[in-house]
Order: structure tokens, then sequence, then C-alpha cells
């Protein structure tokens, strides 16, 4: 688990010099979260926070949109305002009051919790006896939430294809109703799987990777 340490610097990009160095700086290092964009999920790493605002480091160009949350890893949503941004790096202002200590605390409730994305993005699965469509509900670095109206069996194996996903290997793990849980062969690292989640959202983010 990444640690949390006090950096009294001040924090540039920031507005209001004094508010800057009355607001202590918290780092946590290899933190990943989830930047909201327009309904739109997106991959990032917090990399400073402090009562006033974040900084945020993707794996692609920063996402735009007229309404901008981080999502963290226990479900806890914080409304965010552009205040800077420098390539694949960015500084925000929260709206509104935010609690280092719930920050603080989220970080060692939720070391190893694996981020999911919300996106349904059309899918093709194929088998030993032929291909069918299904939908993504949600999609991580281990695996993904499918929407299947072909019945899938325990443990089968198949091969998961979209526009913008390679073919992965994967198997059955769990079904309810048309929905099942597919479990990669092999994961995507945190790099791969966030610039992958971009171009099927937005293309044009990861046209320079």
């Amino acid at each position: 688990m990444a640690s949390a340490a006090i950096d009294d610097r001040n924090w540039e990009g920031m507005s209001g010099a004094t508010d800057q160095r009355a607001a202590p700086r918290f780092i946590a290092l290899i933190r990943a979260a989830k930047l909201i964009c327009d309904g739109r999920e997106f991959v990032c790493v917090v990399r400073d926070v402090s009562t006033t605002g974040v900084r945020l480091r993707c794996f692609h160009s920063i996402p735009r949109g007229a309404a901008i949350a981080l999502e963290l890893q226990n479900g806890d949503l914080l409304p965010l305002e552009r205040v800077r941004e420098d390539e694949y790096e960015a500084s925000f202002r929260f709206i509104g009051e935010v609690s280092i200590e719930r920050l603080l605390q989220e970080t060692a409730s939720y070391p190893r919790r694996p981020l999911r994305l919300n996106m349904a993005i059309p899918l093709t699965l194929r088998t030993a006896v032929g291909s069918v469509a299904a939908v993504t509900q949600n999609i991580s670095q281990q695996g993904c939430r499918v929407e299947c109206p072909t019945p899938l069996a325990l443990s089968q194996p198949v091969v998961v294809q979209s526009e913008f996903l390679p073919g992965i290997r994967a198997k059955v793990r769990w079904r309810r109703g048309t929905a099942c849980g597919l479990v990669f062969d092999d994961t995507f690292s945190l790099k791969d799987f966030a610039v992958h989640a971009a171009r099927m959202q937005c293309p044009a983010l990861a046209r320079t990777e």
C-alpha cells in the first residue's frame, strides 16, 4: 500500500498563496482513482492532495468536460474545478468541503480494491461453437461484467474482442440471468487499462500513445 506523508511546501497551481501555505500537502503515490468527465470514466493516479485540491496524472491526454469529478475506490465522489494542466498531469480545486481524514482513511481501507469503469462497450465473444454479441457493464484490469443474451457455461473459455480491444482470452467466472462475469487470463497493467479505456470512450485522448 502506498504511504502518505505531509509536506508543508507551497502547491504551485492552486490559487491563493496564503491558502496554499495554510493547507498542508499530502502525498499519496500510485493511488488509482477515477476521473469522471461528463459521465465518461477514466483511470487516473492521485499524486498530491490537500484540503483545497488535488493533482492527478493520467496515462493519456487529460479529458475535458463541463462536469468533472474524482471518484475514490470507496465510491466517494468529489466534484472538481480545473485549475491548470501540463500534458498528462492536471491540478484541480475541490468544489465544496473535503475531509482529508476521509481521504486518508480511504487509502488505508481500500489498498487493493479493483478499479472498475462503468462503460457500455459492444463486444464479440468468440467461443468454440461460434461468436456471440455482448455489451460490457463494467470493466477492470482483471475482467469485466457483460450483458449477453446467449447462455454461457461456467468456466467456459471465450475470446473477448472489440474495435479497441485486442483478442483477450477469458473464462466465465459467474452468471446471473443474462449477465455474467468474465475473468481475463492475462491482466492489464494499469497503464494499458487506462489507455484502452480512453480509446474506447474518446480515441483522440490516446492518439499519442
